[in-house]
């Protein structure tokens, strides 16, 4: 193994890498280092392109590459890895020696250099939209810039981001400062320091008037009746929102939004504009809402238009027990009846087992349509979405307030999900019972788990399990009962 020290940039490791080619060093021989400050010894060293002698380099090589990949070489220089030197090496490798698929997202070296080029380039691109001025009350002051501005990019791309802002920012001196190095334009020469030590954060605290009117700008055009969460994170990711002047309103909004703000949109603000009262009947101020009549005729999802039929519950509508399903299956969406396919069957065995009836118990299911997807002339069973068992809450909570059971058993981690209404572990709540609103709760596995076992054993393990969990609803339900009939002393 033969060592190459360089520094920390592009240019050094192009050099060292066109003399490593000269000497014809394939990738696994070198060991590429980064020249500290100060640096180890160097005696052991093959190449050092930190030092300023020059008898130490060989006679480099000459190579060349396409245009698409020397802008992928030099996107991925950027890119913050320790390895990236001795990858970008073995790349440069691969093609001298003639081997052109290295440039390919096909190749598996080709991906990961691609990976890495896109990745600096959207880290360039945000630190472009994101990076924020803030004026300078003291800017008078020699070898004080008017505005500064701190930011953490993601990789290496302060120097190309300093020439875009030296383009832009005409004669008004600025600085960016950064966790690992600093950019200064003082009107006329860009300045860039890459190994000053600066503190955790160099953001400003002086006073902004622009910065003002902006946040005034920003919450005065904020509508939450239109606002989507998802597509604001895709735009404006939260690991930026504290560099940004407006980041620590959002959180606000956003809660605003949630707790009745969206109803109203900007109503309290155009309430307050002068305007012609216009005179209208209550019942057409109402807005339209598609709450449907019975489950027949629910559209709340497009699970609808691929099913036969919607399946109810069945069961007393006092029970003391509820059994929630995941969704109807294939049979149970020809019958029209939960629990009626094979994995209902074995619920039929493990409801025996813990010493209860079908008849004693409330069956139903989180998702009251059978979604699937064809294969050859069989329809299988396709796990529902969260925006599908949201529609289908509708229907669950008029479920638990006309029944009120005392235990509620949730069948695997669709169930368990409707039933504590966020996305949960199942694997978490396995153990023991926990409290819900008006009752106990019990995870355990859906009966189609035991019919996914690869043998009798594992099979008969499932349903073991399911069992005992009907157990402990059905020991929890006898003492609700038993404490809701004793006497008071």
């Amino acid at each position: 193994m033969r060592s190459i020290v360089i520094e920390d940039h592009f240019v050094a490791w192009r050099a060292a890498s066109l003399g490593a080619l000269g000497e014809d060093l394939a990738p696994e021989t070198i060991e590429w280092r980064v020249k500290q400050e100060p640096e180890a010894s160097q005696e052991q060293a093959l190449f050092d392109y930190g030092a300023t002698s020059e008898q130490a380099k060989p006679r480099p090589t000459a190579v060349h590459v396409s245009k698409e990949l020397a802008s992928l070489l030099q996107d991925a220089a950027l890119y913050r890895e320790s390895q990236r030197w001795a990858f970008l090496y073995k790349v440069l490798w691969r093609w001298q020696h003639g081997d052109r698929a290295v440039a390919s997202p096909a190749d598996a070296d080709g991906a990961r250099l691609h990976r890495m080029a896109k990745s600096v380039r959207r880290a360039r691109h945000d630190m472009i939209a994101y990076v924020r001025f803030r004026k300078q009350t003291s800017a008078s002051a020699v070898q004080t810039p008017e505005y500064i501005a701190w930011y953490e990019p993601e990789h290496d791309v302060l120097a190309w981001v300093a020439e875009h802002f030296a383009q832009r920012m005409g004669r008004s001196t600025w600085m960016i400062t950064t966790p690992r190095g600093a950019a200064f334009w003082d009107g006329q020469q860009l300045h860039l320091e890459q190994r000053r030590t600066l503190p955790a954060d160099h953001r400003s605290d002086t006073a902004d008037e622009a910065e003002a009117l902006w946040l005034a700008y920003y919450r005065s055009t904020f509508n939450p009746a239109r606002l989507n969460e998802a597509a604001l994170e895709q735009h404006m990711p939260v690991r930026f929102w504290k560099g940004l002047p407006e980041g620590h309103l959002i959180p606000a909004m956003i809660s605003e939004a949630k707790s009745g703000a969206r109803r109203v949109a900007q109503a309290s603000g155009v309430g307050a504009l002068g305007g012609k009262t216009i005179p209208i009947e209550a019942d057409m101020a109402q807005p339209v809402r598609d709450q449907p009549s019975s489950l027949d005729t629910c559209r709340r999802c497009d699970l609808w238009r691929n099913a036969t039929q919607a399946v109810g519950s069945s069961g007393p509508s006092d029970a003391r027990i509820m059994l929630i399903g995941e969704q109807p299956g294939d049979q149970e969406d020809l019958s029209g009846q939960p629990f009626v396919g094979p994995a209902g069957q074995l619920l039929t065995i493990a409801i025996t087992r813990a010493g209860l009836s079908r008849d004693q118990v409330y069956l139903t299911n989180a998702v009251k349509h059978f979604k699937w997807e064809p294969r050859g002339k069989r329809r299988l069973h396709k796990t529902p979405g969260q925006r599908e068992i949201e529609a289908c809450s509708y229907w669950l909570e008029r479920e638990l307030h006309t029944v009120r059971p005392a235990v509620i058993v949730a069948l695997g981690a669709t169930a368990l999900t409707a039933l504590l209404r966020g996305k949960v572990s199942l694997r978490d709540h396995l153990d023991a019972p926990f409290r819900v609103e008006g009752g106990w709760g019990i995870a355990t596995y859906h009966p189609s788990f035991a019919l996914r076992q690869q043998n009798d054993a594992d099979r008969d393990k499932v349903l073991a399990e399911i069992s005992n969990a009907l157990i402990r609803a059905r020991e929890l339900a006898e003492s609700d009962t038993l404490t809701a009939t004793k006497p008071q002393q």
